[in-house]
């Protein structure tokens, strides 16, 4: 890995800073704080644009730091999808329990959108992929989702859970990255920017 290249991380997901960090990336974390615009109407290609947007907006507002200098940004966005609605963060407890009620005893899309934008030899480069993984739920009552809602654990996630925390014991089975759920998939970036001459 170039140890030398400036890597940023353009989100503030303190999970995908873990798993940056676990998989032994050197980086700074600098969140877009741009108002995402949903253009795109399918799962796959709104979680590609809406990376792109957060990566542009930090190498826009970035680029005048690193003068002659290469540099490479990085932006994510994950959704969860089922039955052709998009499931995003819930704005508040009631619509997680909404959220959550919805995807009981059954199979739904988790998609991350990953956006690298580099810049060498002063010439802007861009690159973005996405990641589909398939997860089920197994049947939960009310009780149990009430019970994991009081954690709060569900505010700040798509789809009003995190696969990692604990709500694990209600997921039936993954098919796919299973960090592409928690929200990079870590393995993929890495073989992207090694096709790249990245890493």
């Amino acid at each position: 890995m170039n140890k030398d290249l400036p890597i940023i991380l353009a989100s503030a997901s303190p999970r995908r800073f873990e798993l940056l960090t676990q998989a032994g990336f050197t980086f700074t974390t600098i969140p877009s704080t741009i108002e995402e615009v949903v253009i795109s109407d399918t799962p796959d290609k709104i979680v590609e644009d809406l990376a792109l947007q957060k990566a542009n907006a930090v190498y826009n507002d970035i680029k005048k730091d690193y003068q002659g200098k290469d540099f490479l940004v990085i932006g994510a966005d994950t959704i969860v999808c089922y039955n052709g609605e998009i499931l995003g963060k819930p704005e508040d407890e009631s619509e997680a329990f909404d959220m959550l009620k919805l995807l009981s005893d059954r199979t739904h899309q988790v998609y991350t959108g990953i956006a690298i934008l580099y810049r060498t030899n002063g010439a802007k480069q861009t690159s973005f992929f996405h990641e589909r993984t398939d997860v089920t739920f197994y049947p939960t009552n009310d009780y149990e989702l009430k019970e994991y809602i009081e954690s709060k654990d569900c505010l700040d996630k798509a789809g009003s859970y995190g696969i990692q925390g604990p709500f694990a014991k209600h997921i039936k089975s993954i098919h796919g990255d299973y960090y592409n759920v928690v929200g990079l998939p870590i393995s993929r970036l890495y073989q992207e920017l090694k096709k790249l001459g990245i890493v």
